[in-house]
Parts: C-alpha cells; sequence; structure tokens
C-alpha cells in the first residue's frame, strides 16, 4: 500500500478521534482504516495509537509522526490541486497591469490573440506608469520595462529590450549627427520626468554603463507626449524601441548611437507568490513568453556589445 495513503489515514483517525468517523470521512471501512493504521505502525516499528474500547489517543511517537508530516501532506496537496488546476481550462477574470507606452505596440493585438485563444478568460487591462503594489491592489500580472528591482516578486523575462536615442531628419540636420555619447550634451532632450535627479542619457561603453547629463527641454512621466514633441523636432528622445518602432520605420524619426545603448533592460512580467496560481495566470505567462520567444527568433542577431567602435570613442 502507497505510504501517503497510510499516512492520509492514521492523520485522519488523528484528527478525528475514531477510526469509525476517520472511516467516514475517507469513504472506507473501518477495518481498512484499522489496517493502513497498523501497517504504518509495522513500517515504522513504533506504536503511533493508543487504542481502547471507547477512544483512541497519540503516542508519543503519534503526535511527533504527525507535526512533521503536516508539511509534507499540505505540500502534496498543494500539488495534486495545482496538477488537476493545471488540466483544466484558463477561466476567470486576470488583473494586468502595463505601462501606457506598451499600449502603443503590440500590447493589445497580444491580448486579443490571448483572448480569442481562452475565451473563457475575461482580461482587465490598468495602464499606469506607477510601480503598484500588487497584492493590496489585487494585480495577477505586471508587466514592467526596465532593470529588475523588487526582490519580493517573481519576475519571467520576456524579452530583453532594445533602446532608440532618436529625432527626426531635419533636428539632426539642424544641430548636427553626433558621433559619440557625450555629443549628446550640446542637444536639446525630451527626458523622463525623475524628481530630483539630473536629466541624463543612459549609454553603454565598453561593457559599462555610461550616463551623459544633458539639457532636458521637456520632461513627462510617458514616452508618449516624448515622442510626439520629438516628431515635432523639437529634440531628441529616448524610448523602448518597441514604443518609437512605426516612426522609425516610416522615417519619421531617425535612431542614432545604437551601438551604445543599453543592453541590461527587459521587458518583463512580475506576479506575487501565491501557493495557487490561477490557470489563467499560468496561461497568459506562457502565452506571452511564447510569443515574445517566436519573435525573438525571427529577428536577426543583436550587436555583441562593447564592439571595436565602442572601445575606440570611449569617453576619457
Amino acid at each position: 500500500m502507497d505510504g501517503l495513503d497510510l499516512l492520509k489515514a492514521f492523520r485522519e483517525v488523528a484528527a478525528r478521534g475514531s477510526f469509525s468517523r476517520a472511516a467516514i470521512a475517507l469513504g472506507m471501512s473501518k477495518a481498512n482504516v484499522s489496517k493502513y493504521v497498523a501497517q504504518l505502525e509495522e513500517r515504522f516499528g513504533v506504536r503511533l495509537l493508543n487504542r481502547s474500547t471507547r477512544s483512541v489517543s497519540l503516542t508519543d511517537a503519534g503526535h511527533l509522526l504527525l507535526e512533521r508530516s503536516t508539511p509534507l501532506m499540505e505540500m502534496v496537496e498543494l500539488t495534486q490541486s495545482e496538477l488537476q488546476e493545471h488540466a483544466g481550462n484558463p477561466r476567470g477574470r486576470l488583473r494586468i497591469t502595463a505601462p501606457h507606452g506598451l499600449s502603443q505596440g503590440k500590447l493589445p493585438g497580444l491580448i486579443g490573440d490571448f483572448m480569442s485563444t481562452y475565451p473563457e478568460v475575461h482580461v482587465s487591462l490598468h495602464l499606469s506608469n506607477r510601480v503598484i503594489d500588487l497584492v493590496e491592489e489585487g494585480v495577477d500580472i505586471a508587466l514592467r520595462l526596465g532593470r529588475i528591482r523588487d526582490e519580493n516578486l517573481i519576475v519571467r523575462r520576456l524579452q530583453q529590450m532594445d533602446l532608440a536615442l532618436c529625432a527626426t531628419p531635419g533636428y539632426w540636420a539642424k544641430r548636427g549627427l553626433p558621433k559619440k555619447p557625450d555629443d549628446m550634451r550640446r542637444h536639446d532632450v525630451l527626458t523622463y520626468s525623475l524628481a530630483g535627479n539630473t536629466p541624463s542619457l543612459p549609454f553603454e561603453v565598453n561593457g559599462k554603463p555610461y550616463s551623459v547629463p544633458v539639457h532636458s527641454r521637456m520632461d513627462a512621466n510617458d514616452a508618449a507626449p516624448l515622442i510626439g514633441v520629438a516628431l515635432a523636432g523639437l529634440g531628441a528622445v529616448c524610448v523602448p524601441t518597441i514604443m518609437a518602432q512605426p516612426d522609425i520605420e516610416r522615417g519619421a524619426l531617425v535612431p542614432v548611437l545604437k551601438e551604445y545603448m543599453p543592453t541590461d533592460l527587459w521587458l518583463y512580467a512580475a506576479y506575487t507568490q501565491r501557493r495557487h496560481n490561477s490557470a489563467a495566470l499560468r496561461a497568459m505567462l506562457d502565452f506571452l513568453e511564447a510569443k515574445v520567444n517566436k519573435e525573438a527568433a525571427a529577428r536577426p542577431a543583436k550587436r555583441s556589445a562593447g564592439g571595436a567602435r565602442a572601445a575606440s570613442a570611449a569617453p576619457a
């Protein structure tokens, strides 16, 4: 007989203080319950229960086994529950938060594809550039851009992000194309709002971060208005490439200093540690990862970090 079945019978008798009541709870005969407990005692070579005609009580060994077996049985029950849930169809409400900028890219299309694949899932999307507390606000998945800092979250990296430093052809023609990161000091830059910090642009030289202070002509807490003002020819903007891709592809914005752009930024999905993650949450994580990996495989290989040009043009 499987040891878990024997242990389960013993724990049921211990919890109910009766072989008869344990048999009813387990849906088996009293004789079989008694046999299971006897087999467990035989395996351990020690008496676990004191039996009398009126009552059943735990021996010292029984108390020890009951205490030590509790985490094991909880893990078994959790695993069984998750496996059963995994086999079921994802359904119910899935709450997702993402920065505003992702709504301009492929996120709406990905969510639409997911909903078509899983018609019983209702997606509730909340766009915000604020880093929210997932537990406090009842959010299942947070899609975020940048470096991963919160150690209290489980993180699934989805895609390494490219940054694009770009401006209109007219702006570059008027102000001159930069050849190295420090050339951006003489340009007008449209920057993200960073309270109390000096506006700067992130670069990577010889594989190491290199920050260049810049003159900020405008700041905002979202990429959309910065891109809009850049399209008016009023400055350069540094944003995730996916947000500016449509304008780059049509030639309205021209990226520069590609070989100096940081390589340690990611689009990632974060979620909290929970004992029972829903089938819908797991399905969305797997769906996003599969879609992103498929797109990444179709793209040309990225440049290697710290190339010859970066080495030769490193700042003094």
